[in-house]
């Protein structure tokens, strides 16, 4: 099977199609995403350059079978998320303004990186993280009583 991801003219994910491996197939039985994007554009009324091949099995720019030599664009595309034809990725809409795009993982992460490690006890207290922006920090946050 062959995921192929519906791209607006803002390059936001409209939708993602799966294809029966033969409507990807060349005439010598080898997978293309060309030929996969022609048989969509057929069938779908959307250009064939719109439709961007995904993998199913592509997340933080690994592959989940260990071998990412297979890993394709990033991340699986998802309903919403950006097609970045520069650095061939899909990843998530950035978050923060101030954040910045690792192209490795596809992810986004701040600026003064990821959030402090929380101890067991503060986990169990049910303790988090979240961001300010405006203060450009991670600030800790504890339910209320």
């Amino acid at each position: 099977m062959a995921h192929f991801a519906k791209i607006s003219e803002n390059n936001e994910v409209l939708t993602v199609l799966t294809l029966n491996n033969k409507d990807t197939q060349n005439a010598e039985g080898v997978e293309v995403e060309t030929v996969g994007q022609q048989y969509l554009e057929k069938h779908n009324n959307w250009p064939a350059q719109m439709w961007i091949q995904t993998s199913y099995n592509t997340s933080a720019g690994t592959h989940n079978s260990g071998d990412n030599s297979k890993a394709l664009r990033g991340n699986y595309a998802g309903i919403g998320n950006i097609w970045d034809e520069d650095n061939n990725l899909f990843y998530l809409k950035k978050p923060y303004a101030s954040w910045v795009l690792n192209t490795t993982t596809a992810s986004w992460h701040s600026p003064i990186g990821d959030a402090p490690e929380l101890t067991d006890e503060e986990k169990v207290a049910g303790t988090n993280y979240q961001w300010n922006e405006a203060g450009q920090s991670w600030d800790k946050t504890t339910p209320e009583a």
